[in-house]
């Protein structure tokens, strides 16, 4: 018997999207008339033969999924990854089957659970108890089985007190937890996770990526798509890549996530940015920005020079430096100071600011510049268009690579203390110094 669960054969799934045609100035009381019986009639004949209806005057071809191939086995955890519309939530709706694909065909073997947006399978009228149920019975499971499970399911969700709630008084995050905990609860021999417990707390987040770890193990398929490539190269083993609608990377976790941001903008080193004449400044905005980086690891200092320009009056304001990593996330903010030094009048501004650099691992690194007043207005923004690389390691004569699963940033110095047999003296040596205890 074959261990692979999903396999997907030339899938492809194509919209139809309708665009309004240019009006004409003039339009007379005919042409309104026909234009409205042939809409009208496109519609009835479209409804006639169960396509999708399509509104507008002329209609564009869009494949939103095209010549998707891939093999998924038992008890494997798979990332799915891409930016925002390259077809992630489309291929998941097909492999729920909430919409059928265009091309191709796939395969599915065993019982499928979905936790695609916020209240999916929820009527709103019902209460979370009378929920579980109903959810229960969509999976194929006995109300004995259910009921066997109940408790769990409630002690995972944590709303003991709005069981008998209706779930359309629900928060958004109530309905997570319900609808994960029923889901992970009702034994589905496969997973299927959208970027939905983004809504949770951070809490929950760790009990749900930790509930299917402990799925797999037990021989379960779990499909997640995350835009948080931490979850990604934590839970998954392998990764799929996709890219306005194709799989442009099938693989190890760490590479699909290195294959994704490279891909997801140009960040190759970058020292110089000039505003373009395309984007106006409309108060005050950044004109030049000159970045360089000096020094060593674990000392890196990144030296900016930034000319400013303002066109208009405006409220104090200062300026504050994000660095990201290779995603995106921010890793530390440098602020200058609190207090606003920009004086709001119009005029040009060279500011020269030197920020210390953490300890980071050997990767590619990009910046944002902020101006405003007080974090309650912002003034301009220039964001991934200074980008710089780092090569060495934060601690020489390390013997084993530093790894993204761990972190960006090392410590320059680690305390180390050990109990000595039954003593209950301890032993402290700086580690990142090579000391041993005495």
């Amino acid at each position: 018997m074959s261990d692979v669960v999903i396999r997907a054969d030339g899938l492809g799934k194509r919209y139809l999207i309708g665009h309004e045609s240019e009006r004409e100035r003039y339009i007379a009381l005919r042409d309104v008339i026909a234009r409205g019986a042939r809409n009208l009639m496109r519609s009835a004949s479209d409804m006639m033969r169960g396509r999708q209806l399509i509104v507008g005057d002329e209609v564009e071809e869009f494949w939103a999924l095209k010549d998707i191939d891939f093999e998924i086995k038992r008890g494997e955890v798979v990332g799915i990854i891409g930016r925002n519309g390259a077809g992630k939530s489309t291929l998941l709706k097909i492999l729920s089957r909430i919409t059928e694909p265009s091309t191709g065909r796939v395969e599915i073997r065993g019982r499928v659970a979905s936790l695609l947006e916020v209240g999916t399978g929820f009527h709103p009228e019902l209460t979370g108890r009378e929920n579980v149920f109903l959810n229960g019975a969509i999976l194929g499971m006995t109300r004995a089985e259910i009921r066997r499970k109940f408790d769990e399911i409630v002690a995972f969700a944590e709303i003991e007190k709005f069981l008998d709630t209706p779930v359309k008084r629900y928060s958004s995050g109530m309905y997570v937890r319900l609808a994960f905990a029923v889901a992970a609860h009702l034994e589905p021999e496969i997973l299927i996770v959208d970027e939905v417990l983004a809504v949770g707390d951070a809490e929950f987040q760790k009990k749900c990526l930790g509930k299917m770890g402990e799925m797999a193990h037990h021989g379960r398929t779990v499909l997640l798509v995350s835009h948080n490539m931490m979850a990604v190269r934590q839970m998954c083993r392998r990764a799929i890549v996709l890219r306005a609608g194709s799989i442009v990377f099938d693989g190890a976790a760490d590479s699909a996530v290195d294959n994704y941001a490279v891909n997801q903008i140009d960040r190759s080193p970058r020292e110089t940015w000039l505003r373009p004449a395309s984007r106006p400044i409309e108060a005050l905005g950044f004109s030049k920005i000159d970045a360089t980086i000096s020094g060593r690891q674990p000392d890196h200092v990144l030296e900016c020079k930034i000319d400013l320009e303002s066109v208009a009056e405006f409220a104090s304001a200062f300026v504050a430096i994000d660095i990201l990593d290779e995603v995106g996330v921010a890793l530390m903010q440098a602020l200058p100071t609190v207090q606003p030094f920009i004086l709001g009048k119009p005029g040009r501004h060279h500011i020269a600011l030197d920020v210390q650099l953490p300890p980071l691992v050997p990767g590619t690194y990009t910046t944002e510049f902020w101006v405003g007043s007080h974090n309650t207005q912002t003034l301009d923004v220039v964001r991934d268009e200074i980008a710089f690389e780092v090569l060495e390691t934060p601690t020489p004569g390390r013997t084993f690579p530093h790894t993204r699963d761990h972190g960006a940033i090392v410590p320059k110095s680690v305390q180390q203390y050990s109990f000595l047999g039954s003593s209950d003296r301890l032993t402290e040596a700086h580690v990142s110094e090579g000391r041993r205890p005495e």
